[in-house]
Order: structure tokens, then C-alpha cells, then sequence
């Protein structure tokens, strides 16, 4: 595996080491996990499309595409504490 440097303010770097310290991890740790667990915006809709076809299939549901930005709104707004 080689080494990449990524420069970040020191303010970052201090909230990064406070993160990863409470998790019982290293920073690079920490970042591996990140980048593991983010989705980037293809594999949402890659995983938004087989969960609608999901639904379609085994519950006879379908999901419009209003109906799921709506509910990705309402899911985003609770996960930042807002209310929808």
C-alpha cells in the first residue's frame, strides 16, 4: 500500500485526531473508514435503483421518481436534525 498526503488546516487535522481517538482508531483509520462507507453519487442511484426494483418485485410497489426525492429530502433533513 503507498502513503498519500493530504494537507488540511490544522483545525481539521485536531477535529480528525479528537474523532479518531474517541473511536479507539488512528486518523488513518478513521479516513479508510470514510472513504469505505461514503457512496459516491453513481452508487447511490446504482443502489436507489435496485431497492426500487426491490420493492417492485417483491412488494408490488412503485416508487416514482417524485416519491423517492421526496423521501431522500425527508432522509437527509432528519440525518442533519432539520425538520422536512
Amino acid at each position: 500500500m503507498s502513503d498519500a498526503m493530504i494537507r488540511v488546516s490544522a483545525e481539521v487535522r485536531d477535529r480528525l485526531a479528537v474523532i479518531a481517538e474517541s473511536r479507539g482508531m488512528s486518523i488513518r483509520s478513521l479516513v479508510q473508514e470514510f472513504a469505505d462507507s461514503t457512496l459516491t453519487d453513481e452508487e447511490r442511484r446504482e443502489r436507489a435503483e435496485r431497492t426500487r426494483a426491490y420493492l417492485t418485485e417483491h412488494f408490488g410497489v412503485e416508487v416514482t421518481d417524485e416519491e423517492s426525492a421526496a423521501m431522500g429530502h425527508r432522509l437527509r433533513a432528519a440525518s442533519s436534525g432539520q425538520r422536512p
